[in-house]
């Protein structure tokens, strides 16, 4: 008997019957108290890995800084450690009936590149519990992750609580909600490439505004969206009231006076040929809308990495978020580096 194409055909339409009613007939157990057999878990893990490894092809990794550290610990803090454990604290008993359980990362990070380990913050891993990045639009959160996650191997719980600063709790009390809020915003947690912003000295109006973005998913970031839930407008308001009524913390300035003066004139003048405004005819007047953000003494770090964020059309914000939109559509990035450092050496007033 010849075997042709009908008997290929036969044979897959019985084979997808058959699988069909074992699934049907519930003899195929989905317990997680079983776990998985040994070839099952090797083939899982296999393909995770096959796959990350395709996806993570051609990835251009960043320059990492210290100042992605600390905001990236808070997340961990938050919204990692209670699968994972950290070095100050053990994976809860609770997750390790988990199937697949999340793993001890100290030992699993160096078998991942930087490029892999971004594929999995950014995009999460299906079947095993693993989220992507709580936000879709911003990698630069997902890079900070990756280089913090470089360096987490190597802390102890020491090193570990003086990156990720206030710990992560569900207490609504004000007090603590502020010590959580000060974990990573503190002034004396701030360096000149932080990518978290100082909040004193702000109006009520913006950080109001801005939380109330967060809140809505119109100011994307997947660690605000973490970190200010649960909390009420109630809440936000009191927030924003606490940290407009901080006293102002000192200015660093940058040492590279040319680019300073270079950022200066766009500043001031701005570049018509360019159609790029003058920043200060909106940012840091007296008499200006409170409902913008005041720039002078913020870290450079962080206003480089905003101006990119509103550039690649990613950042999103409060009521005026279309104007600075269109007023930063036209910079490069030599405007944007100029631009850091004049207001990182600008003081406050």
């Amino acid at each position: 008997m010849l075997i042709g194409w009908r008997h290929f055909v036969g044979l897959a339409i019985a084979g997808v019957a058959a699988a069909f009613l074992i699934a049907w007939s519930g003899i195929f157990g989905i317990g997680a108290s079983s776990g998985h057999w040994k070839a099952t878990d090797w083939f899982l893990h296999w393909a995770m890995r096959a796959s990350v490894r395709t996806a993570a092809l051609g990835t251009e990794v960043p320059a990492f800084s210290e100042g992605m550290l600390p905001m990236a610990a808070g997340h961990f803090e938050r919204g990692c450690a209670i699968c994972h454990g950290s070095p100050a604290m053990a994976r809860p008993h609770s997750v390790r009936h988990m199937l697949p359980a999340p793993p001890d990362l100290k030992g699993l990070i160096p078998t991942w590149s930087d490029a892999e380990l971004f594929q999995i913050v950014q995009h999460g891993v299906r079947f095993t519990g693993m989220p992507a990045w709580p936000v879709a639009g911003r990698e630069d959160e997902a890079w900070a992750m990756v280089a913090f996650l470089r360096r987490y191997p190597a802390l102890d719980a020491e090193g570990y609580r003086a990156l990720a600063g206030f710990s992560g709790n569900q207490s609504q009390a004000m007090d603590r909600i502020v010590g959580t809020c000060n974990g990573c915003h503190a002034a004396e947690r701030l360096g000149p490439d932080s990518l978290t912003p100082r909040l004193a000295w702000q109006s009520e109006t913006y950080l109001a505004d801005a939380l109330a973005a967060y809140d809505k998913g119109t100011r994307p970031s997947g660690i605000m969206a973490v970190a200010i839930q649960g909390l009420n407008e109630a809440d936000r308001q009191a927030l924003a009231r606490h940290f407009a009524g901080e006293t102002r913390g000192n200015v660093s300035p940058d040492e590279d006076e040319q680019i300073i003066e270079r950022g200066k004139m766009l500043a001031m003048q701005g570049d018509p040929a360019r159609r790029i405004p003058a920043c200060l005819s909106c940012h840091d007047k007296t008499d200006g809308n409170p409902a913008y953000p005041r720039l002078s003494g913020q870290p450079g770090g962080y206003i480089a990495n905003q101006l990119r964020l509103f550039v690649a059309g990613n950042r999103g914000g409060g009521p005026f978020q279309a104007l600075m939109a269109r007023a930063s559509e036209n910079l490069e990035e030599d405007d944007i580096v100029a631009l850091a450092s004049y207001f990182a050496a600008r003081p406050s007033k």
